[in-house]
């Protein structure tokens, strides 16, 4: 596989700055949002719900923003429009505090951020070209970032209180819109002439259908590992810094499989890795649900991030480029964007909340695991290359 020449290499900088923002964005939000929500006096339940929501608008927006930009031919004009417009309705943090309020922020913030992500995603894997295996080692500043964000403000929020929390969103997505504009937006040089029952065939091709559904259901077991791990630790009686460390320990180890993902596809299946990574998830949430009260064992639960989501998000959209290509390829990707983060994340975030209220962290991370098993099933029987 040919590796980019200099110039396209330097043209690469501007997608790590665009992918370190906008994690650094969702590392603020996934470890220290339902801190904040509790901060309000909001019930676990309601937490899972408004999370739930949160998460949910990445079933349709990806999919209605990948249209437009399918059809136009122009990604990063929407991925504009769809931060600005995130960064409009997150105001709505400073307004309100009641859960009908922050159910209707979440509900408009969430739907344009959530859109912008997968057209990005797509317009990287057009600018990378035959040098696609390159993808993990800009992929990996949004883990940077991440890491960034998970230390910085759980600092931060030790010092001041997570009432800074509505501050922090708005100036990352302020940066997050300004970085959009460092990329250079060009026209897709696919014909878009192809009919719309040609990316029904596609989708319903077993493969393919069960790449999906188990994408859907490895992201649905990371549900209450994204609502609560936060608030699990903090009761256990770790501080904020700590819990930090803990959440970027998982990146890190996520950050080694994007840096060697080159080489793992070379000497591994694409399928093999995502066994792996389903098997691998199953032994995560029991370890995090059953040996919470050992930081030797949960040390060991977070390096398990490694597979549970960047061994399987790196081969899992791998295949989907393989899939969807051609003028389906911004709809391929927003759909297992949809799928899996969206509709995957937001079942998997209603389930945490309630679970959580009747039987604590021992029987949501039980439900977790039995969702990453099922997903190992699917993915054993019926996904291929």
């Amino acid at each position: 596989m040919q590796n980019l020449s200099h110039q396209d290499q330097c043209s690469c900088w501007p997608l790590s700055v665009h992918y370190f923002l906008y994690f650094s964005l969702l590392g603020t939000i996934l470890p220290y949002l339902a801190l904040y929500l509790r901060s309000l006096d909001f019930s676990p339940a309601q937490i899972g719900e408004l999370l739930a929501v949160f998460m949910l608008t990445k079933v349709v927006a990806p999919n209605l923003w990948g249209y437009f930009s399918d059809r136009s031919g122009r990604p990063i004009f929407w991925v504009r429009l769809a931060t600005f417009l995130a960064l409009l309705f997150a105001l709505g943090f400073f307004l309100w505090r009641s859960y009908w309020g922050l159910f209707a922020v979440l509900l408009l913030f969430s739907f344009f951020w959530h859109a912008s992500l997968p057209q990005f995603e797509s317009y990287t894997f057009k600018q990378l070209g035959s040098a696609k295996h390159r993808y993990g080692q800009i992929r990996l500043w949004g883990s940077l970032g991440f890491i960034a964000a998970v230390l910085l403000f759980g600092w931060l929020f030790e010092q001041t209180g997570v009432a800074l929390l509505p501050w922090v969103l708005s100036l990352l997505l302020l940066l997050v819109w300004g970085s959009s504009f460092l990329v250079k937006d060009q026209p897709n040089l696919h014909t878009p002439s192809i009919h719309r029952e040609r990316f029904l065939t596609i989708l319903r091709r077993p493969e393919v259908f069960a790449l999906l559904i188990a994408s859907f259901l490895l992201q649905a077991s990371h549900g209450v590992y994204y609502s609560f791990f936060t608030i699990q630790m903090t009761g256990l009686g770790l501080s904020k810094t700590l819990t930090a460390w803990l959440w970027a320990l998982g990146v890190l180890a996520e950050i080694a499989v994007f840096w060697w993902m080159a080489q793992l596809f070379i000497h591994f299946s694409v399928r093999k890795l995502i066994l792996l990574a389903a098997a691998l998830s199953v032994v995560r949430w029991a370890i995090t649900g059953q040996l919470e009260t050992s930081l030797a064992w949960l040390v060991f639960a977070q390096t398990l991030h490694a597979a549970s989501f960047g061994l399987f998000h790196a081969g899992a959209i791998h295949l989907i480029d393989r899939y969807f290509t051609g003028a389906h390829h911004g709809k391929g990707q927003a759909l297992f964007a949809a799928s899996s983060h969206g509709l995957g994340g937001a079942i998997g975030m209603l389930i945490a909340g309630y679970a959580w209220a009747a039987g604590g962290a021992s029987l949501s991370y039980a439900l977790m695991s039995g969702l990453a098993l099922l997903a190992l099933g699917i993915a054993w029987r019926w996904v291929k290359e």
